[in-house]
């Protein structure tokens, strides 16, 4: 069974960028702590905030974005946890808000934060949870990428916001309890709103 034993959400740390669409990993691990009871813990060597749960543990690296793959490396290595037993949940600019999207390895598609997990974990070979974050228009281009990613969702976002954050959490638990596979057979299938 391929359960999952460290879940990696992506963000950047601070004030700043807390409620920007980039941190929505950051996000989504937040809710998956509450619902298991779980608190994190910054520990400074790995440059993480660190929560266990039974089972595993969640990790937020506090190293920005870019450089996201040296704490989930490190903290990998501590818990011997391969790549292949890491799941990352990270926003997708390639998916509409509200959908979701399990992938079992793959490129970085232009994502620093998974160029960097790419690069540290020395594999493309690690299972994703894509969270769109889109806008109804479709992908920006260009210079409006950076304003959309780094930005923070509208009030008329926040509903959908909140569904996905939601549906995102059931599906890493789905995936912790029922394995991988199991997970990406209702989550990718499931009707979108």
């Amino acid at each position: 069974m391929n359960m999952p034993r460290l879940i990696v959400g992506l963000g950047n740390p601070g004030e700043t960028y807390r409620d920007t669409r980039h941190n929505i990993g950051f996000m989504v691990l937040d809710e998956i702590a509450r619902r298991l009871g779980a608190a994190f813990r910054e520990e400074k060597r790995w440059s993480g905030l660190v929560a266990k749960f039974n089972g595993g543990h969640l990790l937020k690296p506090l190293t920005f974005m870019n450089d996201s793959g040296r704490s989930a490396q490190a903290v990998g290595h501590f818990y011997k946890t391969s790549p292949a037993q890491t799941l990352v949940v990270y926003d997708d600019v390639d998916l509409p808000l509200g959908r979701l999207r399990f992938r079992s390895n793959g490129s970085a598609a232009g994502h620093n934060g998974i160029r960097s997990l790419i690069s540290s974990f020395g594999t493309q070979e690690f299972p994703r949870l894509k969270v769109g974050i889109a806008p109804a228009a479709g992908r920006p281009a260009g210079e409006r990428m950076v304003g959309h990613v780094l930005g923070s969702f509208r009030s008329e976002e926040q509903l959908d916001l909140q569904n996905v954050i939601q549906r995102a959490a059931d599906a890493v638990l789905a995936a912790i309890n029922r394995g991988l596979d199991a997970a990406m057979n209702v989550f990718n299938r499931q009707p979108e709103p």
